[in-house]
C-alpha cells in the first residue's frame, strides 16, 4: 500500500497552471483587495470585458475565486480561505496559500527602480 503524497501534485499543478497567465495573477491580486465585477476587472487590465471571461473561468474552475450574483452584475472574489488560510499558517496576508506552496502577492502599484546618478 503506497503512502498518499501530502503535496497532492495533481491539485498543485492545476492551481499553478491557473495562475500561469500574467492577467490571472493580476486578477487575483486585484481581488485580494475585495470583490469586483467584470467591468472593473477589465478596466484594471485595460482590456475588453469579453477578454476577462476566459481568465475568470480558469480561476473559478481551479477553486481560487467565486462569483456571486448581485443585481445584474456578478461580483468575483477570492474563495473564502485562500488568504485566511495563509494568515493562520503565519504567512503574510498578501500571500496565497495553495497548500503545496505559497505565492506572495505584493499589493499596490509596483515601485519604480531609481536610476543611479553619476558615473558607474
Amino acid at each position: 500500500m503506497s503512502k498518499r503524497d501530502p503535496l497532492n501534485p495533481q491539485k498543485c499543478a492545476q492551481l499553478l497552471s491557473a495562475l500561469a497567465a500574467p492577467e490571472r495573477l493580476k486578477i487575483v491580486r486585484f481581488l485580494a483587495e475585495g470583490p469586483h465585477n467584470v467591468t472593473e476587472i477589465a478596466q484594471m487590465l485595460a482590456v475588453a470585458p469579453v477578454n476577462v471571461s476566459h481568465h475568470l473561468t480558469v480561476l473559478k474552475m481551479s477553486g481560487l475565486i467565486a462569483g456571486k450574483k448581485k443585481g445584474r452584475f456578478v461580483l468575483y472574489s477570492l474563495r473564502p480561505g485562500v488568504l485566511e488560510d495563509a494568515v493562520e499558517a503565519g504567512v503574510p496576508s498578501d500571500a496565497l496559500n495553495l497548500g503545496c506552496c505559497r505565492i506572495e502577492l505584493p499589493l499596490g502599484e509596483p515601485q519604480k527602480k531609481s536610476e543611479p546618478t553619476g558615473p558607474c
